[in-house]
């Protein structure tokens, strides 16, 4: 119920440019949302951290963070659009439950949460 199969994740870059160059962007200080809405990208989501972040031990914190924000509320959020997730540098020292309300922020300004 609320496992995150790999089928579900963008692995390549070409879905993460995809994504990218036609999704809208939504932001706060904790994360960047990419959406987009096209029959191709239903359900799936991405995780990135970038190396302004840090070495890899942290931007995978932040990417477990965020894993873990979009893996416990996936089914409160629409299944019609694609999503990427990107951390920013308020997330290296953030609690779980930071990430979880800035998240969420997000998806509720960007309509992704079900009525």
């Amino acid at each position: 119920m609320f496992r995150l199969s790999k089928s579900e994740i963008y692995r390549g870059k070409h879905d993460f440019n995809a994504v990218h160059s036609r999704g809208k962007s939504f932001a706060n200080h904790a994360l960047v949302l990419l959406v987009v809405r096209n029959e191709r990208y239903n359900g799936k989501v991405g995780f990135a951290a970038g190396k302004k972040l840090g070495g890899a031990v942290i931007r995978n914190r932040v990417k477990r963070l965020m894993r873990e924000a979009y893996r416990l509320n996936k089914n409160s959020l629409r299944r019609d659009c694609g999503i990427i997730l990107v951390g920013r540098k308020f997330l290296v020292n953030a609690k779980f439950k930071d990430a979880q309300k800035a998240f969420l922020e997000l998806c509720k300004r960007a309509q992704l949460l079900k009525s």
